[in-house]
């Protein structure tokens, strides 16, 4: 099975604090993976460091390869093209731009690729189909219910069909309904187009549906 990312001796420290310690990491294509631990034990510095939002420590011996790529010898260029190109992200306040409606929030990721208006719209409209929002596309995000909105941001994730979505609590804005909704449309993706999900949350029910869960405590990996 392919590895999608290989990430060795990963370390994190801000100020005194030592926020990860000697992470240690192989996620294959195609696994749903949670990361789990308590607040404060780095998870979301962890997400943020394998997404390529946050560099980790210059250590010896330090190595972060997503899908075959170097992420270490990237200039700040090729890095923006990659995250643009490889990797999808959905939040748990969703982030989505309140000026725009839903079609075209999903279309900033492809535009800042530079695929055409035409392409963007085609490919948007298609994920609006598929997440049953089509009467929803001219709606801003104001207009929209929380479980709208995260659909939305999982459709903008795809957008650009990336190899790896990331996703820092997504349904921990939600109520417990729409979240197990949210969670199964996870497993679909996979298993209707093989993406990858990398995923921090405190859901009991996600965690134990998850292929593999890394349990973070004090910035270590205990299992």
């Amino acid at each position: 099975m392919k590895k999608l990312i290989v990430a060795r001796n990963i370390h994190k420290q801000l100020g005194d604090v030592k926020i990860l310690k000697n992470i240690d990491l192989e996620i294959n294509a195609g696994e749903i993976i949670a990361i789990v631990g308590p607040s404060g034990a780095g998870k979301t510095s962890l997400l943020q460091i394998l997404g390529t939002l946050s560099s980790p420590d210059k250590t010896p011996d330090l190595f972060l390869e997503i899908n075959d790529t170097d992420i270490l010898n990237l200039t700040e260029n090729e890095l923006s093209d990659f995250r643009n190109q490889e990797l999808g992200f959905i939040f748990q306040f969703h982030e989505l731009l309140p000026e725009f409606n839903a079609l075209e929030n999903i279309m900033i990721p492809a535009f800042i690729k530079g695929t055409s208006i035409k392409d963007a719209e085609k490919r948007a409209t298609s994920l609006i189909d598929q997440f049953g929002l089509s009467g929803r596309s001219s709606h801003k995000p104001a207009e929209l219910s929380g479980g709208e909105q995260q659909r939305v941001a999982v459709a903008r994730a795809l957008m650009n069909n990336p190899s790896i979505i990331f996703a820092d609590e997504p349904s921990g804005n939600l109520d417990s309904e729409t979240a197990d909704q949210l969670h199964q449309l996870f497993f679909d993706l996979r298993h209707q187009y093989g993406h990858t999900f990398v995923i921090v949350t405190h859901n009991k029910e996600l965690a134990e549906k998850a292929d593999r869960k890394i349990e973070l405590i004090d910035g270590k990996i205990v299992r």
